[in-house]
């Protein structure tokens, strides 16, 4: 029998919302392991003027506990 968790992660990138979930991921691994997926929940963007500044993910990472 496998013990699985979820935690909630708001992650940003100024390059899409692909490398603000990459970075969520990356960051989670740091202190988290055995992650087994992650879940986009929103994603939103911050406009200055006409351009794209920042994207923006709330995702949620499953891990497996030990």
């Amino acid at each position: 029998m496998s013990v699985l968790k979820v935690i909630e992660l708001l992650a940003n990138s100024t390059e899409s919302w692909e490398d603000a979930t990459r970075n969520a991921v990356k960051h989670a691994g740091k202190t988290v392991k055995n992650i087994r997926s992650v879940y986009v929940k929103e994603q939103s963007a911050t406009v200055n003027g006409d351009n794209v500044t920042e994207f923006r993910v709330n995702v949620k990472i499953t891990f497996e506990v030990n």
